[in-house]
């Protein structure tokens, strides 16, 4: 007789039980942080709620990295405001004109950072709207409201952290892990489909790519999980970029024009299961080079040395996840560097700045007053949406959000609470709005998720709980009206001042992998090792594919960013083999192996290994990884309408 186990976790009505951990947790927080506002009467207390709801997150380390970023981002805000607001305070037409230049300054920072970093960036952005615009008429106040602001901010983030801590908020590193192990099956998949001669599209490995190197604002927030958290975030970078570096290997085995002997393909893939299921592979099973160098050709053998590669880095991959699991440091300590396009982030500020004077000019002509809160929400709405993939459906999710989370704070403030005063009945009347929010944050659907987000921020916003509680239904309409009118405005602007399109962007980013490619090797950049650089592509390459599409245009362009990836590594580490050689008595042979990958021509890089092999055998030289990383360079850069078929002549 056989049990079966079911591992689904526990769920009530249709979300799971650690999104009601989250969401109630979330809710205490809120409760806390106002009662603690209220203690210190401090001038907005519900700034303090507001700040617990921008830090939702569902793990520890994502909270707590997040939180040090907008506390830090906040100085940077308050002090840009006393600095605009003491050079422009005669004119307020060159006031909004700074601000603007700010706001499009910060935006063109956030197109250069990822995750918490860039938050950080939009929100030293946008706190200028909150500090100065508001106070336009009363440029004295402007010091006095950013210490109320700040004062406000670190009370949210010291209750967030107590009841993260208190309620035992989950850790990221067991879910990241897992994720990271996955992908890393992932790989052997894919190996093994190319090693059993299977072609593998393009897109696919391009797609891979883009998930590995999606992690990394994941891996960067779990070193404020806890103490050990810096060698948990290092283990994690390295089998991040060793993943990549071992899916290079795997690209270059499908490049090669030649197979492995069935009988060597099946030990490659047992050695690929041992190091899924965590064991050590027989030495005596081991490949080498060495004892097959002289009995093959250039070809096979620079087909086995990158097959050791491909193992090597998985074995590495799995020694770092180990590693990350245990809280220890891997044997190595590679770093992840950042591709982002500064072209698209000048373009991206530029239009932010555009966007936000646009408004600004429009409620200057209306004549109408008090219209610097609406101008508040436009610049947080731009500097929000800069940090998403799709800034101009962030604008149309928060055009419907408006009224929603309108709709939800009168009922809120009119309904529910309808004049009660008591502490207890605010606590318990926020309860099905602040849970229903957050539960809606932790479905996997990214618009759902976004619209759960958005409308506990703004419900927070709009209800704007004080102690005593006013309600005035005519501030609440106006604030009403200031939000509506500016998601309104917002998205009547995308429509007068449209993005640069998705065939341009795509454009841009090829152009700059050619240029990459072309200033080679004056361009490589010393401090990166081959696979750091190759990560740095494969960032190039996510980017790409979030241009998104579906036109043969698109299909032709990640086609041609996977080539210029290809090409790119394979100089990386030719040069970094014949660096090796420079200094031992083949510097000759390697001089000239570096001139015919400046020619980039693939009969001179087959003459090149060739003379590598011929001068390693007469004087007992390793030249292993140098002969096989020129022979798939010439495989890289041979056009395909020539074929391989006549460089394997040539190697023959």
């Amino acid at each position: 007789m056989s049990t079966t186990i079911d591992s689904r976790p526990m769920t009530f009505a249709g979300f799971p039980a650690s999104s009601w951990a989250f969401a109630i947790r979330i809710w205490l927080a809120i409760v806390v942080a106002l009662y603690v506002g209220f203690w210190l009467e401090l001038e907005a207390p519900s700034s303090a709620a507001v700040t617990v709801a921008v830090l939702a997150l569902p793990t520890r380390g994502q909270a707590l990295e997040k939180a040090a970023f907008r506390l830090i981002a906040t100085v940077i805000g308050v002090a840009a405001s006393v600095a605009i607001v003491g050079m422009f305070v005669q004119t307020g037409a060159l006031l909004l004109g700074a601000f603007a230049a700010w706001l499009g300054i910060c935006v063109y920072a956030v197109g250069l950072l990822d995750g918490n970093r860039a938050y950080a960036a939009a929100l030293s952005g946008y706190t200028v709207a909150i500090i100065a615009v508001q106070q336009i008429d009363n440029p004295q106040h402007v010091f006095e409201s950013g210490v109320a602001r700040g004062a406000a901010i670190a009370v949210g983030i010291l209750v967030v952290t107590v009841i993260n801590d208190l309620l035992v908020a989950p850790d990221q590193h067991p879910r990241l892990a897992a994720q990271l192990e996955a992908l890393r099956r992932r790989l052997t998949g894919y190996a093994e489909r190319v090693l059993g001669g299977e072609p593998v599209p393009a897109m696919t490995t391009a797609r891979l790519l883009r998930e590995i190197a999606a992690q990394r604002p994941d891996i960067n927030s779990l070193a404020a999980e806890s103490s050990n958290g810096p060698a948990r975030s290092a283990a994690a970078r390295d089998a991040m970029v060793g993943m990549v570096a071992e899916l290079f290997a795997i690209r270059a085995l499908e490049l090669l024009p030649v197979s492995a002997p069935p009988g060597e393909r099946e030990q490659v893939v047992a050695q690929l299961e041992a190091n899924s299921n965590g064991l050590v592979a027989s030495p005596h099973g081991a490949l080498s080079i060495e004892r097959d160098m002289d009995s093959r050709d250039l070809l096979a053998s620079a087909s086995l040395w990158f097959t050791e590669r491909m193992l090597r880095m998985d074995g590495e991959v799995r020694e770092s996840l180990t590693a990350l699991v245990a809280g220890t440091r891997s044997s190595r300590a590679w770093r992840a560097p950042l591709y982002r396009s500064r072209r698209i982030a000048a373009e991206s500020g530029v239009r932010a700045a555009a966007c936000f004077l646009l408004v600004a000019t429009f409620f200057a002509l209306s004549g109408w007053s008090t219209t610097e809160v609406s101008l508040s929400f436009v610049a947080i709405i731009i500097g929000l949406r800069a940090t998403t993939p799709d800034p101009r459906a962030f604008t149309t999710i928060a055009v419907v959000v408006a009224p929603l989370a309108s709709l939800m704070a009168g009922i809120l403030e009119f309904v529910v609470l309808d004049g009660a005063t008591a502490f207890p009945l605010l606590a318990i009347a926020l309860a099905p709005f602040m849970i229903g929010a957050a539960l809606l944050m932790t479905v996997p659907n990214r618009i759902v998720s976004a619209l759960g987000r958005l409308n506990l921020v703004f419900i927070l916003v709009l209800f704007a709980p004080s102690n005593p509680e006013t309600y005035n239904p005519q501030t609440f309409l106006f604030s009403v009206l200031f939000l509506v009118l500016a998601t309104s405005l917002l998205f009547a602007a995308d429509i007068l001042i449209p993005p640069v399109s998705p065939d341009r962007h795509r454009e841009w980013l090829l152009a700059s992998a050619r240029r990459d490619l072309r200033r080679f090797p004056s361009w490589q950049n010393q401090e990166l090792a081959p696979e750091e650089a190759m990560f740095r592509d494969a960032g190039r390459i996510a980017e790409i594919l979030a241009v998104g599409g579906s036109t043969p245009e698109h299909q032709a362009a990640v086609e041609e960013a996977m080539t210029r990836f290809d090409q790119a590594a394979a100089l990386r580490v030719s040069q970094l083999e014949l660096d090796r050689l420079m200094r031992g008595p083949l510097r000759a042979e390697a001089c000239a192996a570096h001139a015919a990958l400046g020619r980039r021509d693939p009969a001179s890089l087959i003459a090149a290994a060739e003379a590598l092999r011929q001068g390693a055998s007469l004087r007992d030289v390793t030249v292993a990884g140098a002969s096989a990383a020129l022979v798939l360079a010439s495989v890289a850069f041979t056009p395909p309408r020539s074929g391989v078929e006549s460089l394997a002549e040539t190697s023959s």
